[in-house]
């Protein structure tokens, strides 16, 4: 099969295109034949150093993945050769979704929301997973509370505005003037130009921060919140503020999760929750994917297709 691999950790131009052995599905296993790999700002930051991921012996990036499943392991029930699905499968390990055809556990997928292509599905599983962990399972958001978003245009952003939405809260969200209309279609109640304003002098009285940044937007955070309010930073445990009091704080590190990518579906096929693809490009331009994803100016998602022999 043909695969995108790290020739060496360093700069874009190490994705390098190889034919390799196609993997066989193991013991509750599927293999699938992938039509559409996400693009993430983990891909471009493991590429450089190789850091934090467990890694195979030919290293190849990419965990969102969306595509038909082509064989079953022994012991899988779940889906059969032909079902469409999609996921992020192995995370923190090497998931390979580069890739003409990637194998992984069964409950590492979902079957893909039918009212969406493969394109728009494989934008959604570790951006929609990070944002659904961060808000529903970490933070329990609920009607009524007051969200604020950092980065809400994008990738996880962007999908961190519409569920908290979908779940009955008052959505805040910081972003370039620029993007401040398509967010407000997106469901955003008040949007904040961080170009040009602090936030912490224009948001108070918040529930819950989705921080996306790090540095010190998590410190100048704490002086929005509710006592009792809850940062939930997503870059490292870094983000968190050594002093915390009256308030909690969580690093969420996003998980392989069948019933969050189910219930992620539940609101795409509602009508609740669109995933926004700003590039499309072919399997073989990874590099490019990676130099425009550097340049931190994308609206939603980067998406690469791949094209099958």
């Amino acid at each position: 099969m043909r695969a995108i691999v790290v020739n060496e950790w360093g700069g874009p131009e190490n994705l390098v295109e190889r034919e390799i052995e196609r993997p066989e599905p193991g013991l509750g296993e599927i293999l699938v034949r992938v039509h559409a790999a996400g693009v993430n700002p983990v891909d471009w930051k493991t590429r450089a150093s190789g850091a934090l991921i467990t890694w195979a012996e030919t290293p190849i990036v990419g965990w969102d993945v969306s595509g038909t499943v082509e064989a079953v392991g022994p012991g899988v029930t779940l889906y059969a050769p032909g079902d469409e699905v999609y996921g992020m499968p192995h995370f923190p390990r090497q998931a390979g979704g580069y890739a003409q055809y990637v194998a992984a556990p069964a409950r590492h997928f979902a079957r893909k929301p039918a009212s969406l292509d493969h394109v728009r599905a494989a934008a959604l599983p570790l951006a929609a997973l990070t944002a659904w962990q961060a808000l529903v399972d970490t933070a329990g958001v609920s009607a009524g509370q007051r969200v604020l978003v950092h980065a809400a245009a994008g990738g996880v952003g962007h999908l961190a505005v519409q569920i908290a939405k979908a779940r009955g809260a008052y959505v805040i969200g910081t972003a370039s003037a620029g993007k401040h209309e398509l967010l407000r279609e997106l469901g955003a109640d008040e949007v904040v130009d961080y170009r040009t304003t602090h936030f912490e002098e224009a948001v108070a009285d918040v529930d819950v921060v989705i921080d996306a940044f790090g540095g010190d937007y998590g410190q100048r955070s704490l002086s929005v919140l509710k006592p009792g309010g809850h940062l939930v930073t997503l870059p490292g445990p870094d983000g968190i503020p050594a002093d915390t009091r009256g308030v909690r704080a969580s690093w969420v590190l996003v998980e392989p999760d069948l019933k969050g990518l189910e219930e992620i579906a539940a609101l795409v096929e509602q009508g609740l929750l669109k995933p926004l693809v700003d590039t499309v490009l072919p399997l073989e331009q990874a590099a490019r994917a990676h130099e425009i994803g550097e340049l931190g100016r994308t609206t939603g998602k980067i998406v690469l297709t791949v094209a099958q022999a």
